[in-house]
């Protein structure tokens, strides 16, 4: 049924925030906290988050943005300077 379909790489924590990993170019993974009322903007269309990201060990930066709905399911994740961890690969 695809209305119960989670994304694969956004999970979300609560009913005010998500999850998401991205491994840095150097292969450092880098877990970020996304909140709804601090970091999540609404838009016309739905909501918008960009965060940079600092690797601690390797210092690598990296650049993440998602388009969510109205309903905050992502419709679009870019990440530059990286890419984003499958939620099935997190230990």
């Amino acid at each position: 049924m695809w209305f119960f379909r989670r994304d694969p790489h956004v999970k979300p924590e609560g009913p005010l925030a998500f999850r998401v990993r991205v491994r840095t170019r150097s292969g450092e993974v880098v877990e970020i906290r996304l909140s709804k009322s601090m970091e999540i903007s609404p838009t016309e269309t739905g909501y918008f988050v960009r965060k940079e990201i600092v690797a601690p060990r390797s210092l690598d930066r990296a650049v993440l943005l998602i388009w969510f709905d109205r309903r905050y399911r992502p419709v679009r994740k870019e990440v530059q300077g990286g890419e984003l961890v499958p939620i099935r690969e997190w230990a």
